[in-house]
C-alpha cells in the first residue's frame, strides 16, 4: 500500500529487519516498538479498505493520489479504461433482412435522367430498415344486433374478456406491469410514456390493478417453481437487511434454473424464471 508516495510495507518490513538486527534495545523498549508497529499496520490496512474490498459503502470511498497510484500498478478493473465501442473478443450480433418485411416502399428511376435509350427491367435492389412503431391500437367490436316480428331483440356474444363500453387490452397491461416491476419505473413516470408516446391516459390506480392481477396469474407458476426448486440438489436462500415500511425486505431463493424473489407483506410481489 502506498500513502503520499511511501510503500508503508516496504517501510514496515525495514523497520522490523532494523528492530530485529539491535540486540541492546531493552525487552520493554522492543516490546513498545513492537506495539507502535503493529498499531500502524492496523492503520494502514484500514486506509486502504474501499467499497470494493470490504462491507464499506461506496461513499465512504477516497479520492486522492492513491487512486492514480493504484492505477499504475495495475489494480484496476479489466476494460476500465477501454474505449466506448467493440472490445476485442467480443461476440458482435448484426442485422439480417428478413424474407417478410411489414412494408415494401417501391423506388423508381426517374428515366429523364438516364441516357436515351431502350432499357427493360432487371429486378431490384433491396436495402431494410428496421423501425420501432409505438402508438395506440383501438380494436372496436361491434355485435350483430337483430329484431325478430315481435321486437325481441337479439345481440352476438362480445368475447368474454370485452365487458366495457372502453377499457385496456392485455398489450397496455402487460406494458404497463413490465415497466413497474421489470424495468422498476414509478408509476408516475409510467403514466407519462403512455400519455406522451401512446397519447393513451392512464392512473396510476389502473397500474397497481395490473400487477396485482398479474400476481394473481402467477400463483400457478409460483407453485411450480417451488416444486422445481425443491427437486434442485442445491438452493440459494439469502436476506437483506433494509427496512422499508417497517418491513424486512427478503431477496431471492433461487437455484441453477430458477429463481424466486418477494419482499414483505406490504409490498408489491414480482417473481420471474431466469
Amino acid at each position: 500500500m502506498t500513502v503520499d508516495q511511501i510503500d508503508v510495507e516496504a517501510t514496515i518490513k525495514k523497520v522490523q529487519q532494523l528492530l530485529a538486527e539491535e540486540t541492546h534495545l531493552s525487552s520493554a523498549l522492543r516490546a513498545a516498538l513492537e506495539v507502535l508497529i503493529m498499531l500502524v499496520q492496523l492503520l494502514a490496512n484500514r486506509l486502504s479498505l474501499n467499497s470494493r474490498n470490504s462491507s464499506k459503502p461506496p461513499s465512504t470511498d477516497r479520492f486522492n493520489k492513491d487512486d492514480k497510484a493504484n492505477k499504475d500498478d495495475g489494480n484496476q478493473k479489466p476494460g476500465k479504461n477501454n474505449k466506448p465501442e467493440g472490445q476485442p473478443g467480443r461476440i458482435g450480433t448484426t442485422l439480417q433482412k428478413v424474407d417478410d418485411p411489414d412494408e415494401i416502399k417501391l423506388l423508381e428511376l426517374d428515366r429523364t435522367t438516364l441516357p436515351p435509350g431502350k432499357y427493360k427491367e432487371a429486378g431490384f435492389e433491396s436495402r431494410q430498415v428496421f423501425d420501432i412503431d409505438l402508438r395506440r391500437v383501438v380494436t372496436e367490436y361491434r355485435a350483430e344486433v337483430l329484431v325478430d316480428q315481435s321486437g325481441n331483440r337479439f345481440t352476438a356474444a362480445f368475447p368474454e374478456a370485452v365487458t366495457k363500453a372502453a377499457q385496456d387490452g392485455n398489450g397496455v397491461k402487460a406494458q404497463a406491469v413490465y415497466l413497474s416491476q421489470y424495468q422498476l419505473i414509478p408509476y408516475q413516470r409510467v403514466q407519462e410514456q403512455f400519455q406522451d408516446q401512446f397519447q393513451l391516459p392512464i392512473s396510476a390506480g389502473s397500474i397497481f390493478a395490473f400487477n396485482q392481477q398479474a400476481y394473481t396469474l402467477l400463483e400457478q407458476f409460483e407453485l411450480k417453481l417451488i416444486a422445481k426448486m425443491l427437486l434442485s440438489p442445491v438452493v440459494h436462500a439469502d436476506e437483506s437487511v433494509p427496512r422499508r415500511h417497517a418491513q424486512r425486505v427478503k431477496f431471492p431463493r433461487c437455484s441453477y434454473a430458477a429463481q424466486e424473489m418477494r419482499v414483505g407483506p406490504s409490498e408489491s410481489l414480482y417473481r420471474r424464471r431466469l
